[in-house]
């Protein structure tokens, strides 16, 4: 049975914010801070998903006139440094001038428009066009042209790469095309105070991207939320507190908080309850919550089901049938037990304290102070247990999802290119240093197809790795049935899909202005 009606507007789950007063280290005042976006109701035409002309209307009034994330300051580490950003069609060149300064141009030649650079390079001395040879130097002054004489009306100070306008935070370059656009710090407003740790101060440990089989916000979308935990990710049922999330707007962020220890309200459970693990191990078997089926693993793409009546059946990762009185299964539950772990992570313990969520969070936390003690000394006696073990998640107007401290994780979500029914997953590890610590080299960059599995990226582990795997099994499906939606519209929960609902009113608000809006 799954919570349904609670004769009001909320969860009858415990708070987030009551979870917080048991807690040993209290959290920052700002998770303390209430406020939710105005209650209605969100329906998004179906069109906006996957119609050409929504396409180039995002082209047009968002990508060519928006903040957005370009790279990050380790991506032009030196001097010439130059990294290729693409959104949609556009290209666009982003390169370290000099130590302190950093400079953006239209990825295209001013002669013939062949692009100047086709990936990153690295300690570039000049912007070469590899078609006719016209060349620029790294500040965008033009400096020569193979046969000047036979282009008399092509002078110099008239044919400089035009520069886009470039601003910084937390250790990311941001871009955006519109000349006229208002100050990235007017447009990010108040988001230092979310952080108690600055970006600055995180370096890249993991990065990856994988292209997805749906449009953008499709992909976006089903990473602004908890509501979905119930369907697709049952294996957090006994620990986590998806319907009972926090969420919370401010100007252009978003936040959602979901706390870890107390279960689900779908259980009725009051304590955390591990005996969804049968075998103590996070991937190799998996006891359903709800329904109390058994999930074990027979190997890679075969999974075990037992009923409770004692019935079985075999199916692969997918739920397709292959043996056995039973004859379905739960996809996610055999997506998590019969996928694809990362090597050397098959035999991952998952046993932690179930006395009390109080209990469940002390464990945790505790437990994770004492890894980042070696960096951070008597330090980490301060980090409070929610950032420890909460899952705390911003949105950035359009496209990025930085997380809490303690947590490295930081999405993008972007178009792939000219096709609306693709899109770029974007996945870097951010793990905070303290104050003093030099910076560690930056990781390399993993590209995931659309047929990939995010276990080919064992940098960023198997939990996370399996999870987007669950992600991926509705992502294409969810692009599918968008063009058979009988009511020809989505529709978002008031409260639990708020971050989708306050990225819905601002994206409408860039796309209906002819002038882009300027932040309240």
């Amino acid at each position: 049975m799954v919570e349904t009606q609670t004769g009001h507007d909320r969860s009858d789950g415990i708070s987030y914010d009551d979870i917080l007063r048991n807690d040993t280290v209290p959290p920052p005042a700002v998770y303390l801070e209430n406020s939710p976006l105005a209650p209605g109701v969100t329906r998004v035409p179906v069109e906006k998903y996957f119609s050409r002309e929504q396409h180039e209307l995002e082209v047009e009034r968002l990508w060519k006139r928006v903040w957005q994330m370009a790279c990050h300051e380790s991506d032009i580490a030196n001097v010439g440094d130059t990294y290729v950003y693409d959104i949609a069609e556009l290209s666009f060149i982003v390169v370290r001038v000099s130590e302190n300064e950093v400079k953006a141009f239209p990825n295209a030649c001013l002669h013939r428009g062949r692009t100047l650079c086709d990936s990153h390079r690295r300690e570039l001395k000049v912007f070469r066009c590899p078609f006719h040879g016209w060349s620029w130097n790294l500040d965008g002054s033009l400096k020569e042209i193979p046969g000047h004489w036979d282009f008399p009306s092509v002078k110099a100070e008239e044919y400089g790469l035009p520069e886009i306008r470039v601003g910084h935070w937390g250790g990311f370059v941001f871009i955006n095309p519109d000349s006229e656009c208002e100050p990235l710090e007017n447009f990010l407003g108040d988001i230092d105070r979310h952080f108690g740790i600055p970006f600055e101060r995180r370096f890249k440990a993991a990065h990856l991207i994988k292209v997805l089989p749906c449009n953008w916000k499709v992909a976006q979308e089903a990473f602004m939320e908890s509501y979905h935990v119930v369907a697709t990710h049952p294996e957090l049922l006994g620990y986590f507190s998806d319907v009972n999330s926090k969420y919370d707007v401010f100007g252009n962020l978003s936040r959602a908080i979901s706390a870890s220890g107390p279960p689900s309200p779908h259980t009725g459970l009051v304590n955390p309850d591990m005996s969804s693990y049968p075998d103590k191990k996070a991937f190799t078997s998996l006891r359903h919550m709800i329904s109390g089926h058994v999930y074990r693993r027979l190997g890679e793409n075969r999974v075990e089901v037992t009923l409770q009546d004692g019935r079985t059946g075999i199916f692969d990762q997918y739920a397709e049938y292959i043996d056995g009185e039973v004859k379905s299964a739960d996809i996610q539950m055999c997506s998590w037990v019969g996928g694809a772990i990362c090597e050397g992570e098959e035999d991952t313990p998952m046993e932690y304290s179930t006395e009390s969520p109080h209990a469940y969070r002390d464990e945790v936390a505790s437990a994770r102070r004492e890894a980042l003690r070696p960096q951070f000394g008597e330090g980490v006696e301060k980090i409070s247990d929610a950032d420890l073990v909460d899952a705390i998640y911003y949105s950035v107007f359009p496209n990025i999802s930085p997380w809490g401290d303690f947590n490295p994780i930081f999405y993008r979500f972007r178009p792939n290119g000219s096709n609306p029914e693709e899109s770029l997953h974007e996945v870097m590890y951010m793990v905070p240093l303290p104050e003093g610590v030099p910076m560690p080299e930056a990781a390399n960059c993993t590209y995931l197809g659309v047929d990939d599995d995010y276990c080919d990226a064992p940098e960023i582990g198997s939990s996370l790795a399996k999870i987007f795997n669950q992600d991926f099994v509705n992502h294409r499906q969810v692009q599918k049935g968008l063009h058979s939606h009988p009511k020809g519209h989505t529709i978002f929960a008031s409260y639990q899909e708020t971050k989708i609902r306050h990225f819905h009113q601002t994206l409408d608000k860039w796309l209906s202005s002819d002038k882009a809006p300027l932040s309240e």
